[in-house]
């Protein structure tokens, strides 16, 4: 008679069980913080690419536009509202001299692309074309707008999630930045930084 009492109480604590594995798990989403996203790529360096730019279709960059000093590279597009919210924070990053590389995701169009260029600045060192978005992919990106933070040897130091604003530079990226500026700056002089060209 044993038998069946045992087999009744876990019938009737599996429910349980569950119930308190799935709170749990929800419970850690809730609490996470979804802009801090780790990156598989983080202390590797970039992936190898071949990508048009923006302008100019006959142009054609390398992974090598990420390479050479500290900078970010910032994935956007003109489907994207948030990427036009961060839009103006980025300017005026670009105009304090921050260096920022362009990754144009999965846009209708490359007219409509320079068109929000031309219309509402270009923050951009490089602007590349990721069409397709398979670049995009190869950095583990789940949409726009994503940031990456890449050292001067091109590697990723730091990928956020979301909108870049005042609170996440002052608290997050600005700090990483400048201590990856400060690295650099210490090198020698032979160091040459990105172009803006990057043509393979």
């Amino acid at each position: 008679m044993a038998q069946p009492s045992k087999l009744k109480w876990v019938i009737l604590a599996f429910p349980l069980l569950l119930f308190i594995w799935l709170t749990i798990f929800l419970l850690r989403g809730l609490f996470s913080d979804p802009t801090e996203l780790s990156s598989a790529l983080v202390g590797k360096p970039v992936p190898a690419f071949e990508l048009p730019d923006v302008y100019n279709p006959e142009q054609m960059h390398t992974e090598a536009v990420l390479k050479g000093r500290p900078m970010l590279l910032n994935v956007w597009a003109t489907w994207c509202p948030t990427c036009q919210a961060e839009h103006a924070y980025l300017n005026k990053l670009a105009d304090e001299g921050v260096y920022i590389v362009g990754l144009n995701y999965k846009d209708d169009s490359r007219a409509k692309a320079v068109n929000w260029l031309n219309t509402l600045g270009d923050p951009y060192q490089v602007n590349l074309f990721d069409e397709r978005g398979m670049v995009a992919i190869d950095f583990g990106v789940y949409g726009a707008p994503e940031t990456f933070l890449i050292n001067m040897n091109g590697e990723v130091v730091y990928r956020h999630v979301g909108d870049v604003n005042d609170r996440v530079w002052q608290q997050v990226l600005g700090p990483k930045y400048e201590a990856e500026m400060a690295t650099y700056l210490k090198q020698p002089m032979e160091t040459e930084p990105a172009s803006a060209g990057g043509q393979s």
